[in-house]
């Protein structure tokens, strides 16, 4: 499935496959980014800091909220850009072992002024089980129209 501007339709829902955070998911990312900050690398800095455990970096968060919604290939055939991640709150820290999964909504949606295109808005939630947030946020994209 592949939506277009003209079939996003505002209020709709979608939700993810889950996803557990692991100690590689949280290495890795600590290796690409170079931010090995101990409250990612030293369980005793991190308990001690008052964390169950190493933490994950709200960038991480964030970037599996988008890594999730890509697997869902909503603008698989549509995306141009991604305008940009607005609002973001790392709630709720997710440690090693915990799991999580994206919901989303359209929030908005415009003409592009510049291009035949439209500007999307989704608020998006990367959620626990009990649906409680780790990260909250506001994401805009640009998607190609049908004709």
């Amino acid at each position: 499935m592949s939506l277009y501007f003209e079939d996003v339709e505002v209020g709709a829902r979608f939700t993810t496959a889950s996803h557990v955070i692991t100690e590689a998911d949280i290495a890795d990312f600590c290796r690409l980014t170079r931010d090995r900050h101990p409250l990612h690398t030293d369980e005793a800095y991190a308990r001690q800091a008052g964390f169950d455990g190493i933490i994950a970096h709200g960038l991480y968060g964030l970037a599996l909220m988008e890594g999730l919604k890509t697997e869902l290939q909503l603008y698989e055939d549509s995306s141009i850009a991604s305008l940009g991640w607005n609002h973001v709150r790392f709630v709720h820290p997710m440690v090693v072992g915990d799991e999580v999964h994206v919901e989303m909504e359209f929030t908005a949606k415009r003409e592009s002024r510049t291009r035949p295109a439209g500007v999307i808005t989704e608020t998006v939630w990367l959620l626990f089980p009990d649906r409680s947030p780790a990260i909250s946020a506001e994401h805009v994209s640009l998607i190609r129209k049908r004709n």
